[in-house]
């Protein structure tokens, strides 16, 4: 064994807590963060239903509250991203204690992301006035769209808690119905008609659908980070398999 091999495996074994009550007290703080991370996507779950509903009935004032209670989110980031640091500055983390410290550091970023979506949304609400010219068909589409995204958000989370890597490639299949839909809205607001009020609020629209397929996107990120937990690969979920090459070689993994 070389001095290079020796000297770096000393520091591993140093990395370590040096005493079980030391290393149970660093498992307890690591399974706080990611209960108070993943408890981040609660607070953008409720933050949603409110979204959707001041979309469903163009609430503005439900639409302030929105923005307003936007603290909430920034605040679980802010609380789970220093609570990381200072995992970080007292303990050594390695092998798959590291994976998840990275991992949260990725999740909590989406979960704020999620959360800055949901204020996007309730800001376009305001614009086209308190009797806008709604459009049944559009509504529709993009309260399904939110439906998908609040389902994405739910599973995303019990897929991590569960490090269930199927549980989280399954997301793929809710997020290409968002982007179905996301199509559909953009054909159906270039269709609207010649009215300039209507069109205006089908532009709006336009911008929602982007803001709720975001949200859905970063869910899928965060079943990423399940796969990278679980496995130590991060791959990079698709809605198209992969292609094996003209030489017949096998694909490489998603």
């Amino acid at each position: 064994m070389s001095p290079e091999s020796s000297a770096s495996q000393t520091e591993t074994a140093a990395a370590r807590p040096s005493n079980p009550q030391g290393r149970l007290h660093f498992q307890q703080q690591l399974q706080e963060l990611q209960t108070r991370a993943l408890g981040g996507l609660d607070v953008v779950i409720e933050q949603l239903d409110r979204t959707l509903e001041a979309l469903a009935h163009q609430d503005v004032e439900l639409a302030q509250m929105v923005i307003a209670d936007d603290d909430r989110v920034d605040g679980r980031y802010l609380e789970v991203h220093q609570g990381i640091l200072s995992l970080l500055a007292t303990q050594a983390p390695v092998a798959g204690d590291l994976r998840l410290v990275a991992a949260l550091l990725h999740v909590i970023v989406h979960v704020e992301r999620m959360g800055d979506q949901c204020v996007n949304i309730a800001k376009l609400i305001p614009l086209s006035g308190y009797e806008p010219p709604v459009r049944e068909e559009v509504l529709q589409a993009l309260l399904k769209m939110g439906a998908y995204a609040r389902s994405e958000a739910l599973q995303c989370k019990a897929a991590f808690a569960a490090r269930d890597v199927a549980l989280a490639r399954d997301l793929i299949r809710q997020d290409r119905e968002i982007n179905k839909l996301n199509r559909e809205i953009f054909r159906m607001a270039l269709e609207i008609g010649d009215d300039p009020d209507t069109r205006e609020w089908a532009m709006h629209m336009i911008l929602v659908a982007r803001a709720i397929e975001r949200i859905g996107d970063n869910a899928v990120d965060i079943g990423e980070q399940v796969a990278f937990v679980a496995t130590g690969l991060f791959p990079e979920f698709s809605d198209h398999p992969p292609q094996p090459s003209a030489a017949g070689e096998r694909p490489e993994s998603a």
